[in-house]
């Protein structure tokens, strides 16, 4: 015979507590973010013409001046927030200049910009870091558009 301990109901419930405290939002994304190579700085924030979608816009770039310039560049839009996570929009790679499907997660103080093609698990993601104010650079551009 099996005996279940009396506390682990109460347990269970504590961790379903904890966990759902922990589940992201859709503003956790919103604000400045470095990239991993620490090239760029991306700010997130719901897009002018849809405020209900989330737009993220090169505001920092370390080759600002030069050709490579991506300084104001939209390099994410993403309409819909589900399941923890920002999905059905598109991300771009300013090198390339090539748009892949999307999907945007945070976790703690990171955050994951997956570009793919076809299915999610296809795909590359990028690690950016919060930062909480921008390095000079960008000319003429307007941070908080």
């Amino acid at each position: 015979m099996l005996c279940k301990p009396r506390f682990l109901a109460p347990l269970a419930l504590l961790a379903l507590t904890a966990s759902a405290s922990l589940a992201a939002t859709p503003t956790d994304a919103q604000g400045l973010w470095l990239s991993a190579d620490k090239a760029a700085v991306i700010r997130f924030a719901p897009c002018a013409d849809l405020p209900s979608a989330l737009c993220g816009r090169i505001v920092w770039d370390k080759d600002a001046g030069t050709p490579a310039d991506a300084c104001g560049t939209v390099i994410a839009r993403l309409n819909e927030f589900s399941d923890d996570a920002w999905r059905k929009g598109w991300v771009l790679d300013p090198r390339t200049n090539k748009r892949f499907k999307g999907v945007l997660r945070v976790q703690g103080d990171a955050l994951l910009l997956r570009g793919f093609v076809g299915v999610e698990v296809l795909g590359e993601t990028e690690q950016m870091s919060r930062v909480q104010t921008l390095p000079s650079g960008c000319k003429n551009l307007d941070p908080a558009a």
